[in-house]
C-alpha cells in the first residue's frame, strides 16, 4: 500500500459523511435490469454523477470519491470543457437541486489502451468542491487487497440506454443488481480480451448499456457501498446473456492514490 495515510484520511471523511452510506436508502427489487430498466429511488445513489458536454448532452457516468474528485472511464474522453452534474435523478426535470461542477484537471491513466480497453480509468479534479448533502456524497474506495467474491450481487447505476437501439437515454436514473463472475467464467464469453484489470458482472438477464460508461459498479463491504468496478465495455447490443465488463478498481487503486497524493 503506497499511501496508507491516504486511506486513513478517507476513513475519516467517510465517518463524517458516511462514504458508501446513502442518506436515502436504495430499494432494489432483486435482479432488475438497466436494459428494460428499473428507476432508482431519487437520491439513493448520491455518488452517481452525469458527465455532460457544453450542450447539456449526457455522454457518460461517474462517481464522487470525495468533495473534489470524480472517477470515470478513460474511454469516455472527458475534457475540461465538460461538466460534472451531481445530485441529479431525473434529467428531464428542472425542479431538482443539482450541482453543475466545472472540471479543473483530467487525469487519464497513462496505461489506458483503446485497443485492449485495459486500465480504463480517469480521475477528474473538480474546480470547486461538491457540497455534500442528502443527495450528494462519496462512494467508498476499496483497498488494493479487497476481495469481491464471485457470485456477490452488486449494483450498477446509470442513465444508459434501456434498449441498445433506443433513440434516447432514459430521463430517470436506472439501477440493476447483478452477480459478479470470475475472470475464468468471463473468458468463456470474451476470451483473451479479459485481463486482470477487468471484473465482469451480469449475464443474468441484466446489462449495462451505452451511456452507462464510466459509472459505478458497487458492492456492499462492511455495510458500506464500495466501488468495485467502472462501467467499461460489453456486448454491442447490450445483451443480457453476456456479462458486461468493468475496470477492476482494486487493481487501479495504487495509481489512484498516487494521483490524489500529488494533487
Amino acid at each position: 500500500m503506497a499511501f496508507p495515510w491516504l486511506l486513513s484520511c478517507f476513513a475519516l471523511v467517510g465517518a463524517a459523511f458516511g462514504c458508501g452510506v446513502p442518506a436515502i436508502p436504495p430499494v432494489l427489487s432483486g435482479l432488475s435490469r438497466i436494459v428494460n430498466g428499473e428507476d432508482a429511488v431519487p437520491g439513493s445513489w448520491p455518488w452517481q454523477v452525469s458527465l455532460q458536454d457544453k450542450t447539456g448532452f449526457h455522454f457518460c457516468g461517474g462517481s464522487l470519491i470525495s468533495e473534489d474528485w470524480v472517477v470515470t472511464a478513460a474511454h469516455c474522453g472527458v475534457r475540461t470543457s465538460d461538466v460534472v452534474v451531481a445530485g441529479e435523478f431525473d434529467q428531464g426535470s428542472d425542479e431538482e437541486n443539482i450541482q453543475v461542477l466545472k472540471i479543473a484537471k483530467v487525469f487519464k491513466n497513462p496505461s489506458f489502451s483503446i485497443f485492449t480497453v485495459r486500465n480504463d480509468i480517469t480521475l477528474l479534479k473538480l474546480a470547486t468542491p461538491a457540497v455534500f448533502s442528502q443527495t450528494v456524497s462519496a462512494v467508498c474506495l476499496p483497498s488494493a487487497d479487497d476481495d469481491f467474491p464471485t457470485g456477490t450481487v452488486c449494483v450498477t447505476t446509470g442513465w444508459g440506454k434501456t434498449k441498445y437501439n433506443a433513440n434516447k437515454i432514459p430521463d430517470k436514473l436506472q439501477q440493476a443488481a447483478l452477480p459478479l463472475l470470475s475472470n475464468v467464467q468471463c473468458k468463456k464469453f470474451w476470451g483473451s480480451k479479459i485481463t486482470d484489470e477487468m471484473i465482469c458482472a451480469g449475464a443474468s438477464g441484466v446489462s449495462s448499456c451505452k451511456g452507462d460508461s464510466g459509472g459505478p459498479l458497487v458492492c456492499q463491504k462492511d455495510g458500506a457501498w464500495t466501488l468495485a468496478g467502472i462501467v467499461s465495455w460489453g456486448s454491442r447490443t447490450c445483451s443480457t446473456t453476456r456479462p458486461a465488463v468493468y475496470a477492476r478498481v482494486t487493481k487501479l487503486i495504487p495509481w489512484v492514490q498516487k494521483i490524489l497524493a500529488a494533487n
